[in-house]
């Protein structure tokens, strides 16, 4: 029989515009008796669902919900109970027997064994800050959006600006862009005052490049390209301007992670945000790299190993992680990275090798900011010593010898 972990819990079923509470309580006898009520989503009623829960004494809630729903349900009760997050995948019910207020139920039988596997929901503050970064990278993906549109105006107009320029969103390219756009039918005869100290293409090969034809509608689309990109590049501005100011009070734990190669400032809040600063949620560094998505599956039934590629955890901590790490195996003033990278990927190749290294980086930033240390290079250097229990005595190298088949025998003085 299984034990009852938690003899008076509560079930949630969220969604949208209401909320399936069920309360489970459990006597001494295991005999156990449930109360469900229906709450709508808005502020009052979800406050009335908290004085619900505490007028039972229920102090312990597992609610299932995808999505943005969980948040504002989470906010209220976060402040008198315990609650607990699962994803659907870990409360499924059985197909057919599926009613919200059955489905509430179910989360509560399942609560009160202590079955469910809770997702990790960082604090208030940290969860704020992770809302700001993530709408960072958003506007990040719409400037690159935007950036291809832009190419593809100069692409059909047959201007071969990224042929003779490495950015062609760089100070030379875009004034040519702009001189362009004031009247797309008279051609440049002159680059000489669009040129810049580091620019390597020369006239005539620039001369080429501009000899297209703008028409007026890829013109007029290129101008309000250029605008909405202008937009969000002060979005973004602002953006993070607001993240440093919540950051700020998070400097200490911010410094130490830059002193991890390939983690800058940005890099740092952002994985902050997504960890946050409390390493004791998750019981060693494996639990924290399996969250994030850095560690192999375990797929195995009949003796037979199925796949055993990463899993689809992290999508955000991942890339930002994979990103920095493609930064620190450049630097060779890091070779305990650089080496530990190249001698994965001979045997593996770079995507798993990257991977590697992106997980050593997540586990490096656990015990930083678990012991509050800075990064220590000399913990991740390997000795030119072999391991000790490479040695073997004489007499263990003639029996190796021996059991493959060599016949050995004493040297003669």
């Amino acid at each position: 029989m299984l034990k009852i972990v938690y003899p008076i819990c509560c079930g949630m079923d969220v969604h949208k515009s209401f909320v399936y509470a069920c309360i489970a309580s459990t006597n001494e006898q295991g005999v156990t008796t449930y109360k469900s009520k229906r709450f709508s989503t808005f502020t009052k009623d979800l406050r009335f669902c908290a004085e619900w829960l505490a007028a039972n004494n229920c102090k312990d809630v597992c609610m299932e919900s995808t999505g943005k729903y969980w948040i504002p349900v989470y906010n209220i009760l976060e402040q008198t109970c315990n609650v607990v997050l699962a994803h659907p995948k870990y409360v499924k019910a059985i197909k057919g027997k599926k009613t919200d207020k059955k489905d509430a139920k179910w989360i509560a039988d399942i609560f009160k064994h202590d079955l469910v596997s809770g997702s990790f929901i960082p604090p208030a503050d940290i969860r704020q800050l992770r809302d700001l970064v993530r709408y960072r990278w958003k506007l990040t993906n719409f400037v690159v959006g935007e950036k291809n549109r832009a190419q593809n105006c100069l692409t059909v107009s047959n201007i071969k600006l990224d042929d003779v320029f490495s950015d062609v969103f760089g100070k030379a390219s875009s004034n040519i862009i702009s001189r362009m756009l004031e009247n797309p039918t008279d051609k440049i005869t002159d680059v000489a005052d669009f040129r810049t100290r580091g620019m390597k293409a020369t006239d005539e090969e620039v001369l080429a490049a501009v000899d297209g034809e703008f028409c007026p509608e890829q013109a007029e689309k290129l101008r309000i390209i250029r605008s909405h990109m202008d937009s969000l590049e002060l979005c973004k501005r602002n953006v993070e301007s607001l993240i440093l100011t919540v950051a700020e009070k998070y400097i200490p734990q911010i410094n130490l992670v830059s002193t991890v190669p390939g983690i800058q400032t940005f890099a740092a809040i952002g994985i902050i945000s997504e960890i946050g600063v409390d390493m004791s949620v998750f019981p060693t560094s494996k639990h924290l790299c399996s969250w994030a998505g850095l560690t192999p599956q375990n797929n195995e039934s009949a003796g037979k190993k199925k796949t055993t590629r990463i899993g689809r955890a992290g999508d955000y901590i991942k890339p930002l992680l994979v990103q920095c790490a493609l930064c620190a195996i450049r630097k060779k003033n890091n070779p305990e990275i650089r080496n530990r990278y190249l001698s994965i990927k001979k045997r593996r190749g770079h995507k798993k090798a990257i991977i590697a290294i992106a997980r050593m980086l997540l586990t490096a930033i656990y015990n930083i900011l678990k012991k509050n240390e800075p990064y220590n290079a000399d913990l991740y250097t390997r000795s030119n010593d072999p391991p000790a229990h490479r040695t073997v005595s004489v007499d263990e190298a003639i029996f190796i010898l021996q059991r493959q088949g060599y016949l050995v025998t004493p040297a003669t003085s």
